[in-house]
């Protein structure tokens, strides 16, 4: 393209976006819907009350009707293929109506595809394939195992061969829950609670724990009551939501608040076609990815009302009291406006872009100051960063991870330049460490082909579920405009120039033929991977070819399908969602990065 061509490019695609602006004047996003999701929902609204939900529940098994797989099975998404989790899920929900002649034949399609996998529903083995499927992380399985137990699925003894989860642990001071190795993520105590209680109450086990569940069944509901967000949805998630519901109707709570305000969560969030979403949205992450893709071209894009607005926004998302659901310190974002966000390792560092890019006024540069304190107390003992809760280390998905990790080393590079009369030389010094170790942590973390392992995204069509090129496109990038923040000494860019070269070299190998790339070597393109990877390849004349190639790739690829998203994004243990702001917002920041690579 030329640059006259990026300049149209860049106009055109920032139009859309701001065309997706609510009235409230930020970005709200939308999810895809999730058979899963469904699934959940309407076995929670069923065991609550069939008859007079029986509108919604009508819905939502059309909705199943309508989208599963030509196979017989389901998957994460719409354009997902089937997997088992949730097809034995959906199977699981549609036994709650054995009268239904639609529901049946939909039913008997899916138990056909999950025999041709190995899983015959009927028998007690699919537990242990569930189990097996999730190793030592109950945070999915036992859930999963639960509902199906509770739909009749096996049989009668299903309860026997579920382990119980702990839920009397909860009742400890959060400080201590890092050392007990809990088998669900930091996350998932909600359902460590409910689905415990549910499992004790059908489970037959030895009279010295059933009397120390007994009595700790009224405290744990208590905490569980603390924890639930004014809106009644734990993390705005519908799948937790539900689950945390059902679970606690069929252990006899169903006129608990907690159930009350859940179901109502449930009704509230099912969409015009039946559908449910695995969030409500992702309001705060779309929007600082909105605010990132403009980039150089914010000012001419953003009115000052409009930027204005976005800047209040943030700055009321950001949390100012200990959260209720994981006791965090104030100063922190989560993922949305709704009050069921969580403040986390990646929408805070991606706030505090977003508002030093937008405004710099003392207010916003003072948030951007207590969260950096607020990164400091998340920071693991390795130096990277974790999503929610610092020393949470048995299961994956508490460890530090190298996307969020790049992403507190860009925003903290920032700061020590845009804050520096609001930070202490006290603070600045604790920042200076913060990045040493974080950046150590990318060094050693980095693969010897270059590239970085992600966390919270992956790709649907590689065997292990990995993105190395996410990774490794996202880290590039962040540590290539953090080698532009002049705070930085010698040392350490001369150490992020050597990991930048080798991420970028990485890129370009793994590029597939027709320009585009997909989540690794060989793996077919989308837009959303092939514009992270222009972005981390622009403003190089040696990539030059490789970005021309791709952007062509992009340009034939909108013209044929539009600006189609991919099932890229990953939640909870293995849940895929795609994002419909994704391909605009990635799109945008390479053509726009690109945009400094042409000459003018």
């Amino acid at each position: 393209m030329s640059r006259a061509q990026l300049q149209h490019k860049s106009e055109q695609l920032s139009q859309l976006l701001l065309d997706e602006l609510n009235p409230e004047g930020f970005w709200s996003g939308e999810l895809s819907s999730s058979a899963l999701a469904v699934a959940v929902a309407v076995a929670a609204l069923h065991f609550h009350d069939a008859d007079r939900h029986a509108p919604q529940i009508q819905l939502g098994l059309e909705w199943l009707q309508q989208q599963v797989n030509a196979d017989g099975s389901f998957g994460d998404t719409v354009d997902s293929p089937g997997n088992v989790s949730t097809s034995l899920l959906v199977y699981a929900a549609l036994n709650l109506y054995p009268a239904n002649r639609a529901v049946c034949a939909l039913q008997s399609k899916t138990e056909k595809w999950l025999l041709i996998q190995g899983i015959d529903v009927r028998s007690e083995e699919i537990i242990q394939v569930i189990l097996t499927h999730y190793k030592n992380d109950y945070t999915f399985s036992v859930p999963i195992l639960t509902l199906c137990g509770l739909c009749g699925v096996p049989g009668p003894k299903a309860f026997q061969f579920i382990p119980q989860l702990p839920y009397e642990l909860a009742l400890l001071p959060r400080k201590f829950y890092r050392f007990l190795k809990l088998s669900v993520v930091s996350y998932a105590i909600p359902a460590l609670v409910a689905v415990g209680i549910v499992v004790y109450k059908k489970k037959r086990t030895n009279w010295f724990w059933r009397a120390i569940r007994h009595f700790s069944i009224q405290p744990a509901l208590k905490r569980l009551e603390r924890m639930m967000p004014a809106s009644g949805g734990f993390l705005e998630a519908i799948p937790l939501t539900a689950f945390v519901s059902l679970s606690l109707i069929n252990a006899g709570f169903r006129d608990h608040p907690v159930v009350t305000k859940g179901i109502s969560f449930l009704k509230n969030t099912q969409r015009s076609d039946g559908g449910w979403a695995i969030d409500v949205d992702l309001s705060t992450w779309v929007t600082t990815l909105s605010v990132k893709a403009l980039r150089q071209q914010a000012d001419g894009v953003l009115s000052a009302p409009q930027k204005r607005m976005l800047v209040q926004h943030l700055l009321d998302c950001q949390t100012r009291a200990v959260h209720p659901f994981n006791g965090s310190q104030p100063g922190g974002w989560g993922w949305t406006s709704f009050p069921g966000s969580v403040p986390d390792g990646d929408d805070t560092p991606g706030a505090m872009l977003a508002l030093m890019q937008l405004d710099h006024r003392v207010e916003s540069l003072s948030a951007v100051v207590v969260a950096c304190r607020w990164l400091k107390d998340l920071q693991n003992s390795d130096g990277g960063f974790p999503t929610f809760s610092r020393g949470w280390g048995k299961l994956p998905f508490d460890q530090s991870c190298c996307d969020l990790t790049g992403h507190c080393v860009l925003a903290l590079a920032m700061a020590l330049n845009r804050c520096q009369s609001r930070l202490t030389a006290s603070e600045r010094a604790g920042i200076q460490t913060m990045l040493n170790r974080a950046i150590n942590y990318l060094e050693h973390r980095q693969q010897a082909d270059g590239s970085w392992l992600p966390l919270w995204f992956g790709n649907q069509r590689q065997a292990n579920h990995a993105n190395p090129v996410y990774g490794t496109a996202r880290v590039a990038c962040y540590l290539s405009d953090a080698l532009c923040q002049n705070e930085l000494n010698g040392a350490l860019k001369d150490k992020l120039a050597v990991m930048i070269s080798k991420a970028r070299s990485y890129l370009v190998v793994v590029q597939n033929a027709d320009g585009s790339w997909g989540g690794d070597g060989g793996i077919p393109g989308s837009i959303e991977e092939t514009a992270l990877a222009v972005s981390a390849l622009a403003g190089k004349k040696t990539y030059r070819q490789a970005c021309t190639k791709a952007m062509a790739w992009l340009h034939d690829y909108e013209q044929a399908f539009g600006l189609t998203a991919a099932p890229i994004g990953l939640y909870f243990a293995s849940l895929w969602y795609h994002e419909k702001l994704y391909p605009v917002t990635c799109y945008l920041e390479a053509v726009n990065r690109l945009l400094l690579d042409e000459p003018g």
